[in-house]
C-alpha cells in the first residue's frame, strides 16, 4: 500500500537567525512535532526581514506543500513585516484583526500610548486571516495553508500545540539507527544495493568519531517499523562481514 504523504515546508524570517547572533531550534521543534502528527517537514528556509524575499517565497512554499509554516516576524517593531508580507502574498488587505486588538487593550491598560500603539502592530492580520491559538498572549494567524507563528521559542511551541489534531495528517514516518564502527566506504556497496531494495524508506549515512573510534551512523526512516527493523538487521550483518562491529540504537 502506497503511504499517504503530507508535507510541509518551514519559513524561518529573521536577520537574527542569519546574523548568527541568534540559535534557530524552531525548525527541530517544528519538524519533531508536526512529524509526530503525520506531517513531513520537506523542505526550510531561512529569510531576512526583507519583503522581496519573503513574499515570492511564501507564494512558491504554499503552491509546492501542503503546508507552510513561519516563525519571526510578527511583533510589534518596525522590523517584524512577516504579516504584511503573507498578506501580499496572498493578495489581500492588511487590516486591524478585532479580537486581537481587544486581547492587547485589555493587556495594555496602564501602557503609555505609544507602547500601545506599537503593540496593536501584533494584531494587524491579512484580511480574512483564522487565528492560531496562543494561551499565553497574541495568536498567530494562518491563510489558507500557510500558518504564521512567533519566532520566540517558547509561544512559537504554544502556537504549533493547538494546531493539533486540526491539520490534515498522513502516515507517521519512523526511524531507527545503527552505530557501526565501519568506514562509509567500506559498505557504501551494500547500502547502495539495500536502498535499491528499499526504495520506501531513506537510508542515511552519517560519519562520527568517539571514544570508540572512527565509525559511521545508520539511520533508516520509513512508515512500516517491521521494515525498518528488518533493514537494521541487515545493515548490522553488512557491518559484521565488513570486519565492524554494530549495534541497535
Amino acid at each position: 500500500m502506497t503511504a499517504k504523504v503530507v508535507n510541509a515546508c518551514v519559513l524561518i524570517i529573521g536577520n537574527e537567525i542569519l546574523s548568527g547572533r541568534t540559535q534557530d531550534t524552531n525548525l527541530r521543534d517544528i519538524a519533531n512535532t508536526v512529524g509526530s502528527w503525520g506531517i513531513r517537514v520537506a523542505e526550510a528556509r531561512v529569510i531576512p526581514d526583507i519583503e522581496s524575499m519573503i513574499v515570492p517565497a511564501v507564494r512558491e512554499a504554499k503552491a509546492k506543500y501542503d503546508y507552510v509554516f513561519t516563525t519571526g516576524g510578527i511583533g510589534p517593531t518596525h522590523d517584524d513585516i512577516t504579516a504584511a508580507c503573507i498578506a501580499k502574498a496572498f493578495g489581500v488587505s492588511l487590516v486591524e484583526n478585532e479580537a486581537i486588538a481587544s486581547l492587547i487593550r485589555s493587556r495594555s491598560q496602564d501602557a503609555p500610548r505609544e507602547v500601545l500603539d506599537s503593540r496593536l502592530r501584533m494584531a494587524m492580520t491579512p484580511e480574512g486571516a483564522g487565528l492560531v491559538e496562543n494561551p499565553g498572549g497574541p495568536p498567530g494567524f494562518f491563510v489558507d495553508n500557510v500558518y504564521v507563528l512567533a519566532g520566540i521559542p517558547s509561544v512559537m511551541r504554544n502556537m504549533l500545540s493547538s494546531l493539533e489534531g486540526k491539520l490534515e495528517t498522513g502516515d507517521r514516518v519512523f526511524s531507527a539507527s545503527v552505530k557501526a564502527y565501519v568506514t562509509e566506504s567500506s559498505i557504501a556497496a551494500g547500502l547502495g544495493q539495500l536502498q535499491s531494495e528499499r526504495p520506501d524508506v531513506d537510508i542515511g549515512s552519517y560519519p562520527f568519531r568517539d571514544e570508540g573510534g572512527y565509525g559511521t551512523r545508520l539511520v533508516v526512516r520509513g512508515t512500516d517499523q517491521s521494515v525498518l527493523d528488518d533493514l537494521c538487521n541487515r545493515i548490522r550483518a553488512l557491518t559484521r562481514s565488513s570486519g565492524g562491529e554494530a549495534s541497535r540504537e
